[in-house]
């Protein structure tokens, strides 16, 4: 895949995301009419990847822009598929370091593959911030991550870093949004 194609990918994967979160927040509604819209539609896909991924065929739909010759909703699939796999089944140890923060991501099949595919290039977002470096080190099973402050002497970033921790590290930067 192309740069341009990735960044728009990459740009959609997050849309997407993004769009399926509001929903997600609302609760259903308790009683007689319990799990029925009003319209008599259910107003959920029943499914978040599905969805994520019903919503970028729907904002690609309605640009008229949109070259279809480069969409490749298998890929944005498979990302969602690593997202998953990384989010929910990784396992991930962490220690305090000076400065930081050093965790080992690991798992077995898909989710080892899923944290080779998602952490080395969300450690290069990381690294691109200007309070800390990241870096990676393929370790079995997965990766190891370590992201360190700049100023060692910045207690209020190493907090930071280490109160994200794993998770909150790999949304930092919105590094989607841009694309």
């Amino acid at each position: 895949m192309n740069p341009k194609c990735a960044s728009t990918f990459c740009g959609l994967v997050l849309m997407a995301c993004l769009a399926a979160v509001p929903a997600q927040g609302q609760q259903m509604p308790h009683g007689h009419a319990m799990g029925h819209a009003s319209s008599g539609v259910p107003a959920l896909p029943g499914q978040d990847a599905f969805g994520a991924i019903q919503e970028v065929v729907r904002i690609l739909e309605a640009d008229p822009a949109t070259d279809w010759s480069k969409v490749n909703l298998e890929r944005l699939r498979q990302h969602l598929i690593d997202m998953n796999e990384v989010t929910l089944r990784a396992s991930v140890k962490a220690e305090f370091v000076p400065g930081g923060l050093r965790m080992d991501i690991t798992g077995t099949g898909r989710t080892e593959q899923a944290i080779r595919n998602m952490v080395g290039p969300h450690a290069h977002e990381l690294n691109q911030m200007k309070e800390w470096t990241a870096t990676t080190e393929t370790i079995p099973g997965g990766l190891r991550l370590m992201v360190v402050t700049k100023d060692q002497a910045d207690a209020k970033t190493v907090a930071r870093i280490r109160g994200l921790g794993f998770i909150g590290l790999l949304v930092q930067r919105g590094h989607h949004q841009p694309h």
